[in-house]
Parts: structure tokens; sequence; C-alpha cells
């Protein structure tokens, strides 16, 4: 398991009701799992619907539960936003 921090942008902080929090888990899934947990359904579709980074670095497709987490990592929660 790895410690570190899940940031939460626009859409997500609002439905998340917090502009970060700690993840203490081994891979992405089981870090958004956990976050998930006592959150409302808003929360979950604003989630499903987000891209993510780790340490600047961004996930794409893989599926989150191959996305192992490091050791003080940062996760960017990125809700799709217009604009460009």
């Amino acid at each position: 398991m790895a410690k570190g921090t899940i940031r939460y942008w626009a859409a997500a902080k609002a439905a998340a009701g917090a502009a970060e929090e700690p993840y203490d888990a081994a891979t992405l899934a089981a870090a958004l799992e956990t976050a998930l947990e006592g959150r409302g359904s808003e929360f979950a579709r604003v989630v499903s619907r987000s891209s993510f980074l780790i340490d600047g670095a961004p996930v794409g497709t893989r599926a989150h539960a191959d996305v192992e987490l490091p050791e003080g990592g940062v996760v960017e929660v990125l809700p799709p936003f217009a604009g460009g």
C-alpha cells in the first residue's frame, strides 16, 4: 500500500465537498473505491467521467486496477470541462 494525496478539481471538488484527501491504497481503483464510500451519486457520476493524472502523468485508458500508486504520489481528478 502507498500513501499520498487525491486532489479534486472543478465539479469533482464540488461533488466531493473537499479539495483533497489522503489515499492509502495500492492501485487507483482501490483509492477511488475508498473515496466513493459514503458520498452520493453525484460524486460517483463525476468521478466516472473524469480523467486522472498521477504525479502529472495521464492514466489514459489503462484499467484503474492496473495503475499502481506511488508512495507520496498525487492523483489529480479532472472532470470534463468546456473550452480549451
